[in-house]
Formats: C-alpha cells, sequence, structure tokens
C-alpha cells in the first residue's frame, strides 16, 4: 500500500477511515498527535483548523506518497482552500466521507469542494458501512511498496 497521510477537520473520519483500510475494529478515539498505523500517518484535526499547524502537515507529507483529503459530507464548514492541494509536495486526493448519513446534495457538495481544492481523484465512502472502500483501496495498492517494521499492535506515535 503507498504511504498515505489523512488530512481533514475534527471528526470528519480520519480515524475510521484508518482502522477501516487497515481491517482494525471501529473504535472512536480522538486523535491527539501525528500517529503511524502501518503505511498510515494519522493527523489531528486541528492540524488543519489551525492555520498555524499547517506547515506540519506539508512537512509530514514529504515522506508520504499520497496525500488524502478527508471531508465529511454532512459538514456545513469547508476548512482546505481553493488549491490548497498544489501546496503539498505529492498527489493529493479526496475522500468524502460520511456517506452513508449524507444525502445525495450533500454529497455532490463535498464533491465539488474536494475538486475545488485540487484533490484529484475523489472518492465517496462510508467507513462504517464499508460502501466505496474497496474502490479507495485498490487505488492505494502498490505493488512496489517494500513491508516496513511494526510495533506489537502496528502502530506509534510521533
Amino acid at each position: 500500500m503507498k504511504k498515505i497521510i489523512l488530512v481533514g477537520t475534527v471528526a470528519c473520519g480520519k480515524t475510521t477511515l484508518c482502522q477501516r483500510i487497515h481491517g482494525m475494529e471501529l473504535v472512536y478515539k480522538k486523535t491527539q498527535a501525528l500517529e503511524v498505523v502501518n503505511e498510515t500517518i494519522d493527523t489531528p484535526g486541528e492540524y488543519l483548523e489551525h492555520r498555524a499547524f499547517l506547515r506540519n502537515l506539508m512537512t509530514t507529507a514529504v515522506d508520504a506518497d499520497l496525500v488524502l483529503f478527508l471531508l465529511d459530507a454532512t459538514q456545513e464548514r469547508f476548512m482546505y482552500s481553493p488549491g490548497q492541494a498544489a501546496s503539498f509536495p505529492v498527489q493529493v486526493a479526496g475522500v468524502v466521507t460520511k456517506t452513508d448519513l449524507a444525502s445525495e446534495t450533500q454529497r455532490r457538495q463535498a464533491r465539488e469542494l474536494l475538486e475545488l481544492s485540487g484533490a484529484s481523484p475523489i472518492f465517496e465512502v462510508s467507513s462504517v458501512s464499508g460502501d466505496g472502500i474497496n474502490g479507495l483501496l485498490e487505488f492505494l495498492k502498490d505493488e512496489a511498496a517494500q513491508s516496513g517494521t511494526e510495533t506489537d499492535n502496528g502502530r506509534f506515535l510521533y
């Protein structure tokens, strides 16, 4: 799997998506610091919400193959700037989350907003129901990826 970094607001579904794509039990927890789970870097939502921390996201992305901008389709706020994907040193894809809770209009609007940020391609998923996860996993496959060293529980903190 490609090395990815998950970026999004607080409670947009970053940790739940991370748990889903790695076949872990879905357990809610607030991410307080950068966490690495296998080849995935899960970031606190505050890194996007507080502009002073944006530098941390861009610096962390240097070691990744891909950045995923996550957007909760049910949220009414949008924290990405137009063209923000261009500020990252690697490709940025978009993921509309919580599609099982969103209307078709909300899903379409979330998709359009991610396109405005410069993310491409864009996936629609529900980490709870599993809808759309297979398409995202197929995109994340990297046959050339080397297996890394894990801690006992498959994760460690920065």
